[in-house]
């Protein structure tokens, strides 16, 4: 009887192991495959804010992600499958089903982490940087990933299916239609990528494994808006429309053709361009870091937050971060106003409180109050005064509507102004 059992349970262990050696088995295959390449970045007419928003993203991840909403066809899902293509191939672990890093402690898995405090050696590989699509109708299982508790309880081991969220580890995961993403799954892609780790628990058992990806949504605003939490916990966020320029529209229209009808020589033709944008990324990604933000800067970056009633301090860091992003990005370690004007569009738009009767949209807004402090001098005080006035002259004006629509009623039925109507 013990014998039997013995030979189940090894039985089991080789099936676990197959099973956990499957994957890796698959993605190298693929890898082995010639695929078509991607639309070449550089070659994107337009959109010139959903271009930037991704790359300061590469430049600096903890920026927070990127939000495009627009209208369909506008290329949306197409720049995010070619942003790829600019990255460059990453180290990881061989066998390692969370593409751990071999020397960043907090982009190892607890398996590879444990093996070098052993002192064993680490098999490496390198590979692509990993594009991670999230579809609507996936589980939370799926995009977390589950737990084999019988085998937990029998073997008294973890046996882990890795999710979506283990797959994007080191990359960028991708959602599609994220307005049409149900709340909970939204909840736990957020909260990953806030942390950078992803916990599973099921039944008493516990697993935590490295999540850290640029996380990017795209969405037509026509099919529903997301919460404005969930809104908030996008770094950046941009709103692209149809090109309308005849020229533009037919210059579209033939680089897809041409791309439709030979992959390769498309791209070829726009490889010198493509090198020259990945060395100015890779200089970037070094250079950020020595990036400095003057004290009266931040002052006047948080007092336009101030001004615009912003939520927390989200939004103050995400200005200061994509700020030093984009002066990487120009070759430059010192933040100047133009800086800030350029992108802090991008960071508040999206947080700022919407009123049906403000005539000014989020950016709008953003970029009158960047332009009374950052241009015109004003202090956060009189800027305060001035909005205190406008909202005055907004409620007198409403007042005297009012008070003008209760005097023609009156008037139409007959009554002089305050006249008694009699008992009702």
């Amino acid at each position: 009887m013990a014998s039997s059992v013995s030979v189940v349970c090894q039985r089991r262990r080789e099936v676990l192991a197959k099973a956990a050696a499957e994957p890796v088995a698959s993605s190298e295959s693929k890898s082995q495959v010639k695929s078509k390449p991607a639309f070449p970045f550089t070659r994107v007419i337009q959109q010139d804010d959903m271009k930037l928003g991704l790359l300061l993203n590469v430049i600096d991840q903890r920026i927070g992600g990127l939000l495009v909403m627009g209208d369909r066809g506008t290329g949306k899902s197409v720049v995010v499958r070619a942003v790829i293509d600019l990255l460059p191939e990453i180290e990881m672990a061989e066998g390692d089903a969370f593409n751990s890093s071999p020397t960043d402690a907090r982009l190892m898995s607890k398996e590879v982490r444990e093996a070098i405090e052993r002192g064993e050696d680490i098999k490496t590989r390198k590979a692509k940087t990993p594009l991670v699509e999230l579809p609507l109708g996936a589980t939370e299982d799926r995009v977390c990933g589950t737990l084999d508790v019988e085998a937990a309880l029998q073997l008294g081991s973890k046996a882990f299916s890795p999710g979506l969220l283990a797959k994007a580890n080191r990359g960028i995961l991708y959602i599609d239609e994220v307005n049409l993403l149900d709340d909970s799954l939204v909840d736990v892609v957020l909260d990953a990528a806030a942390g950078g780790v992803n916990t599973v628990e099921r039944e008493g058992i516990s697993i935590t494994h490295p999540a850290s990806f640029i996380m990017i949504g795209t969405g037509n605003p026509e099919e529903g808006e997301l919460r404005p939490q969930l809104l908030d916990r996008f770094g950046l966020y941009v709103e692209i429309s149809t090109v309308a320029d005849p020229d533009l529209r037919l210059q579209l229209a033939l680089n897809r053709t041409a791309y439709d009808l030979n992959p390769e020589a498309f791209y070829e033709s726009a490889r010198e361009e493509q090198e020259a944008l990945k060395e100015k990324l890779l200089q970037a990604k070094k250079l950020v870091k020595e990036v400095t933000v003057d004290r009266d800067l931040r002052v006047k970056i948080s007092t336009v937050c101030s001004l615009l009633d912003i939520d927390g301090i989200r939004g103050d860091m995400v200005v200061v971060r994509t700020a030093k992003a984009f002066a990487a990005f120009d070759g430059r370690n010192e933040v100047t106003e133009d800086d800030v004007g350029r992108i802090i569009g991008l960071c508040l738009g999206h947080r700022t409180r919407k009123d049906p009767l403000d005539p000014l949209g989020g950016v709008q807004k953003v970029n009158a109050v960047f332009r009374r402090i950052f241009k015109d001098g004003l202090t956060y005080e009189a800027v305060k005064g001035m909005q205190a006035k406008s909202e005055a002259k907004k409620e007198d004006k409403e007042t005297k509507e009012d008070g003008g629509e209760k005097d023609s009623s009156e008037q139409r039925s007959g009554l002089k102004p305050g006249q008694w109507r009699g008992l009702k």
